[in-house]
């Protein structure tokens, strides 16, 4: 409790900075620090950023166009880490790759999603940091690689996951969690009580909450998944829901 009545303040100050008309930025924001944000009454316009569409972690921006007169871009920057040799690469993780980052003594705050493809790591990171990172990031696990600024993701990572079917009960969203990741319904249910459930970045602690088509639904250690709501009713009663299931 005291922490987020830390950060809270934090946010405050920020906000306030931005009342002196000019965009204020936090460092990136973990599910439960987002959700103490959107909780948070700070007086200006806030907005969560992640450098793409669906990010999971994302920076607060204090301030808006409608506030200021104009838009600036996020300090995000986003870096291609890929291996030298690809050839003779390890198979990289998203835990390789975080960790090779925090072993440069950095803190986690200062970097926002990683997401792989092609053994080939895109990292967000805040703009203050990046050409650090660049510079001193030279190896992942045992492989030799090479960090490069690029403007945005390449399209082939930014396609959806593919639709999947599942049949409940009912729209519960503890039963809905508990067919997506193979849960029993206690363990899904436990999952509220533990404050690991999230539903646009707000905290969820109510196992029979709406969920709301086109929302996405963050489970702290089992994953995070698009909810594109019911596609039928079978002649039993249960429903075919389906769900865009990020792995």
């Amino acid at each position: 409790m005291e922490n987020d009545k830390i950060l809270q303040n934090h946010f405050l100050d920020l906000a306030e900075k931005a009342g002196g008309g000019y965009y204020t930025y936090s460092s990136f924001l973990s599910l439960a620090e987002q959700d103490l944000l959107l909780k948070t009454k700070t007086g200006i316009s806030t907005s969560l950023f992640g450098g793409y569409e669906n990010a999971e972690r994302k920076i607060a921006v204090f301030g808006s166009e409608e506030d200021f007169g104009y838009t600036e871009e996020a300090p995000i920057v986003c870096l291609k880490i890929e291996p030298r040799m690809q050839k003779y690469a390890d198979a990289l993780s998203h835990r390789d790759f975080l960790g090779s980052v925090i072993g440069l003594g950095l803190e986690r705050d200062v970097t926002g999603d990683i997401i792989i493809h092609e053994n080939v790591g895109y990292m967000f990171c805040l703009e203050n940091i990046a050409d650090f990172i660049a510079e001193n990031l030279t190896k992942v696990r045992r492989t030799d690689v090479k960090c490069t600024r690029v403007p945005s993701l390449p399209t082939e990572t930014l396609a959806l996951p593919e639709e999947r079917a599942f049949f409940v009960a009912s729209e519960r969203l503890d039963g809905v969690v508990s067919a997506i990741f193979s849960l029993s319904r206690s363990e899904s249910q436990k999952l509220f009580g533990q404050k690991l459930v999230f539903i646009n970045s707000k905290l969820c602690e109510n196992p029979d909450a709406h969920i709301p088509e086109g929302a996405t639904v963050s489970v702290r250690g089992y994953g995070r998944f698009i909810y594109s709501g019911v596609a039928k009713t079978t002649k039993k009663g249960r429903l075919c829901i389906n769900a865009r299931i990020y792995r």
